[in-house]
């Protein structure tokens, strides 16, 4: 390779104001679910539930919707 050939990629992740509703949510379901639970399981079982619930509503606001 000869001098100056280089080549470089600038990669930009923006998600801005987006990716912290996204956080905010994940935060609130986390508390919603760790409050019900009563042993560890139930907390490791809670973190998952929190970052699933998404999935859910998206399935059932789109049921609901009859978009096909």
């Amino acid at each position: 390779m000869a001098k100056g050939d280089s080549k470089t990629v600038k990669v930009i992740s923006d998600s801005g104001p987006l990716g912290y509703v996204f956080f905010m949510a994940f935060i609130g379901a986390l508390v919603y679910f760790v409050e019900k639970a009563e042993g560890l399981w139930e907390i490791i079982l809670a973190f998952l539930k929190a970052m699933v619930w998404p999935v859910f509503v998206a399935y059932e606001v789109l049921r609901n919707l009859n978009i096909q």
